[in-house]
């Protein structure tokens, strides 16, 4: 199982070529695909969103938020902001999503090594 980030949700849905949004495609096809509830917000939250686009979200299964999520992702960003690091709310929440439920995280946003470094998020296409 996998989840994916917004920006390499965004790359898919544009058509852009890369390999996150080829293992997306195919883990897509195999439904090996969880949502990430921060992701799905941030998706929906689009005005121009097709309503079947819509529609394929509300079919992939959402990681469940567990109790003490919150504390965990504040704790989280802080190990990261200790590092002198950047650590965007919104990135913090889908990393801990992601360690939460042992899965790695398809992104095509670099900000979130940090999260690796800091806490042992797995990211799938990770060249370092």
């Amino acid at each position: 199982m996998i989840a994916a980030d917004t920006s390499t949700w965004i790359a898919f849905l544009e058509g852009a070529h890369g390999d996150d949004t080829d293992m997306l495609d195919k883990a897509l096809e195999n439904r090996l695909v969880l949502m990430v509830p921060a992701v799905l917000s941030e998706l929906l939250s689009d005005p121009k969103l097709p309503s079947g686009i819509a529609k394929m979200f509300s079919e992939i299964p959402l990681i469940e938020v567990e109790s003490g999520y919150w504390e965990r992702v504040s704790i989280l960003r802080s190990k990261v902001l200790a590092r002198h690091r950047k650590a965007r709310l919104g990135d913090a929440l889908v990393a801990q999503s992601c360690i939460d439920r042992g899965v790695a995280l398809l992104t095509r946003d670099r900000d979130f090594r940090a999260f690796v470094q800091a806490a042992g998020l797995t990211l799938v296409l990770d060249s370092e």
